[in-house]
């Protein structure tokens, strides 16, 4: 990047640390960049005054950094950018300083924010979550390399190697160690029927909630004890083994009656399975 300054580009960032001025308020924590650049004082009020009601934040503006919570401080890091109708929004995991229910309205904001406005924002973030519902583009890396770029959903269904597939998802993709000869794939003591010819070992990966339990509903993956249940209410999470000591996590929809210590029958639809070679990529 050149040496031009930030605000000359109309960038502007929220890092993951505050960055405050402890010695302001936090109406002159964001009216300072307007300032600085000689704004008008009217239009200062005003946008200073729709970034706090943006951020439920109008009630701080007259409160010092050291007054507020972790939460609140962040807040006030993103109405500074804000503020400034920057052509390019910088985020560096913004929210892992919000709680939960928090973390899920500031989503929706900065989410509408970006339909508002139509600025570019590229956001750094570990939680698949976010990525998920707030991406337009998803770029994956690993240690500096992209390892996948594309629309959500289509890192979803069709990622191209195990490092994405296990990336994108929570809880993560299941996968189990197999073997293939042909079109029959051996897997957790059992037989499956490939759509295509495949040879040697494998990795066989399936999203925890494209698995059911009920008799008839797809392909029999494996019989699997149940090792423990997590009753969610709108979902039933199930952590099981299969018969040769694999991991197997389940997502069902709704409240499903699944007794811990049991063996059930664990089914998929063929069309939802992906498999992996050797090095990790799809087959």
């Amino acid at each position: 990047m050149n040496d031009v300054p930030a605000a000359k580009r109309g960038i502007a960032m929220v890092f993951q640390s505050y960055a405050l001025y402890p010695h302001m308020s936090v109406y002159q924590n964001l009216a300072f960049g307007l300032e600085t650049a000689r704004a008008p004082k009217a239009e200062i009020k005003e946008r200073v005054q729709r970034a706090a009601e943006i951020l439920q934040i109008v009630p701080l503006l007259q409160r010092k950094p050291k007054q507020l919570s972790g939460g609140q401080r962040q807040r006030v890091a993103i109405g500074r950018a804000i503020v400034r109708e920057p052509r390019i929004f910088l985020f560096d995991e913004p929210l892992s300083n919000l709680d939960a229910e928090l973390r899920v309205q500031m989503r929706v904001e900065i989410a509408k924010l970006h339909n508002d406005l139509g600025n570019t924002m590229i956001y750094v973030t570990h939680d698949q979550v976010e990525a998920m519902t707030m991406a337009d583009k998803i770029v994956v890396l690993r240690q500096g390399v992209i390892e996948q770029a594309g629309a959500p959903l289509e890192l979803y269904n069709t990622p191209k190697n195990l490092f994405v597939a296990g990336f994108i998802g929570s809880p993560k993709m299941n996968f189990l160690a197999a073997s293939a000869d042909g079109s029959a794939l051996k897997v957790a003591g059992n037989t499956l029927d490939l759509p295509r010819p495949v040879t040697g070992a494998t990795t066989l990966g399936v999203r925890p909630e494209h698995i059911t339990i009920s008799e008839g509903s797809g392909l029999k993956l494996a019989d699997v004890r149940v090792d423990l249940v997590e009753n969610l209410g709108g979902q039933t999470v199930v952590y099981a083994t299969t018969a040769d000591n694999q991991p197997l996590t389940i997502v069902l929809e709704g409240q499903r009656p699944v007794e811990l210590g049991s063996t059930v029958g664990a089914h998929i639809d063929p069309s939802r399975l992906h498999l992996f070679d050797a090095e990790g990529n799809v087959i």
